[in-house]
């Protein structure tokens, strides 16, 4: 398998003067990435003895400079081939010491905008490896585009080659913005650069009388009412220069029918030439292809996410594990974690979609290489897995899961819920592990635990599997049960669940009563009734054991 590769060179370029500078470049900057990872001093320590680097680029976070150097000095005594290519970090900027020792270790130096989130350019890096394979390209334009936009868009064109090309023919400096305002991509800035643009690629928000007035001035409606271009006036109080900017629209079907949702704005800033008269028309073009884009981004996964559903076993075909195992810099033996994350159902009228799923994603991604450096998350439709190899802990793993399903609840109102595999001594089973997170998940929907294992609820899990046998087998469905059920429907009465209730406490009338809120002898009638239109004898265990099978088959298809 080709790993994705990048140089740091084109990740610079990417990210620009705003974010990083290259300090120290032992090698030159054409030398390739193919990977990183964010780390602190506790991963750094943990290196010290190992011998492969986990990436060829590291962001540091939060690592001290007595620390960093001496990392490098370590780094220094091994062969090139067992060391990173280039490291970023906030201090490297200030500390003459880090320079000299990553010059002595052959590592390329990057100082980070210490203003910059890690997440964010962890984000933002990923996004240019991303983008670097050969098979994530945009298509010609069709003759339906504006002939302003005549050779804009080539076969390998990105949102960062679009945001390039339009600022060439507006003479401004562009931005694409998602709906929630988070730069997707942008082009070069020059010294007109404002505060507003270099806080939002930073990935802060912008100075917050600005923002207020953008929603005053009706900026915000427009772009969400209209396709028209929107001129915002330079504000020299705010240190505002002039703006052109229009809404990101992608319809909701390939064949360009249904409602057009808002996807993201485009905007132009004016620096220190004025933009050109066609600007507003070559803006509405670039808005059209960028749709596409953005499209294609949040409906094609990642490279990363490919390989790692590959390694899950969730795209079929044989899986070639070393191969994957390099290209995801994560070792092939030694025991593995995999863990499932869903929604708790019935949590709320409004349970997270996949599309929501896909969001905490990022999030969890970022707890889980705080947890295990190589952490890998990828999601498959409504559920998130987390893989993390080579755990040592097992005990950690559930642990870990409980904080973190707290932690999302806390910051945004969703639950979910988990299931951890029993530990795999090798990537090669981690495939198995991840169908024994779908068996668990399945059959503990309505479990009061919200991180569970096979092993703790294999009870509900083989009968919910069990009852899933017998809903795929009509012959093996009971006739009896259509009475009953005909029964329920004309008199509007409940004698499933009252059986059911019954059943599930056989010795105890009373208790059964008092859950259905009846007095007991109401539910001895409700039972002898069940047990005349069923021809059933409930005081049978064969009998019972039946009726609660059949029940359950019956709650199944209500639930389907």
């Amino acid at each position: 398998m080709t790993r994705t590769s990048s140089t740091l060179d084109s990740i610079v370029r990417a990210l620009h003067s705003a974010f990083v500078e290259v300090l120290v470049a032992p090698a030159g900057s054409d030398v390739p990435i193919g990977s990183v990872t964010l780390v602190d001093a506790d991963d750094l320590a943990a290196e010290l003895y190992t011998t492969a680097a986990a990436a060829d680029l590291y962001l540091l976070a939060g690592v001290r400079e007595a620390d960093a150097v001496a990392w490098f000095d370590d780094l220094a005594t091994r062969s090139s081939d067992l060391r990173p290519t280039a490291v970023m970090s906030k201090i490297a900027a200030s500390s003459s010491l880090m320079q000299h020792a990553a010059r002595t270790a052959g590592v390329a130096l990057v100082a980070v905008h210490t203003q910059t989130r890690w997440d964010r350019l962890l984000s933002m890096v990923r996004g240019v490896l991303d983008h670097s394979s050969p098979s994530i390209t945009t298509p010609p334009p069709s003759s339906a585009e504006p002939s302003e936009l005549a050779g804009l868009v080539g076969a390998d064109t990105d949102l960062f080659g679009l945001a390039h090309t339009v600022a060439v023919l507006t003479r401004g400096m562009v931005s694409i913005e998602d709906q929630r305002s988070h730069v997707l991509a942008y082009s070069a800035s020059d010294d007109q650069a404002d505060e507003l643009r270099t806080l939002s690629i930073l990935g802060r928000e912008g100075p917050a009388e600005y923002l207020r007035r953008l929603e005053q001035w009706g900026v915000y409606d427009a772009v969400r009412r209209s396709d028209e271009v929107v001129e915002v006036p330079a504000h020299s109080d705010l240190g505002i220069r002039r703006r052109l900017v229009a809404g990101i629209r992608t319809t909701a079907t390939q064949d360009g029918s249904g409602t057009p949702r808002l996807v993201g704005t485009l905007w132009i800033q004016e620096g220190r030439r004025r933009l050109t008269d066609d600007a507003p028309s070559v803006l509405q073009g670039a808005a059209a292809v960028a749709a596409r884009l953005i499209t294609r981004i949040l409906e094609a996964p990642t490279n990363e996410a490919v390989q790692i559903q590959r390694l899950l076993g969730a795209r079929g075909g044989g899986v070639d594990v070393p191969s994957l195992a390099a290209a995801l810099s994560i070792p092939t033996d030694g025991p593995a974690a995999v863990i499932g994350l869903a929604a708790v159902d019935g949590a709320a009228p409004d349970a997270p979609s996949s599309a929501t799923m896909a969001d905490l994603s990022g999030a969890i991604r970022l707890h889980a290489s705080s947890f295990h450096r190589l952490s890998l998350v990828t999601t498959l439709g409504d559920r998130i897995y987390v893989l993390v190899p080579r755990t040592r802990a097992e005990a950690s793993v559930p642990s870990w899961t409980r904080r973190l399903l707290e932690g999302i609840e806390g910051r945004t109102g969703i639950r979910l819920r988990a299931a951890v595999a029993s530990p795999v001594a090798a990537l090669s089973e981690v495939a198995a592990a991840r169908r024994e997170v779908d068996r668990v998940l399945d059959g503990t929907a309505g479990a009061d635990d919200r991180v569970t294992t096979l092993a703790d609820s294999r009870t509900s899990v083989l009968l919910g599997e069990i009852v899933d046998l017998l809903l795929a087998h009509p012959s093996l469905h009971d006739p009896r049960m259509a009475a009953l059920v005909e029964y329920d429907a004309r008199t509007s009465s409940s004698l499933r669940e009252s059986i059911a209730t019954y059943l599930r406490h056989p010795s105890d009338v009373r208790r059964a009563a008092a859950d259905l809120h009846v007095h007991p002898n109401t539910l001895r009638y409700r039972v002898r009734r069940a047990e005349e239109i069923t021809g059933t004898d409930l005081s049978d265990p064969a009998a019972r054991l039946l009726m609660e099978l059949q029940l359950a088959v019956l709650a199944r298809q209500a639930s389907t």
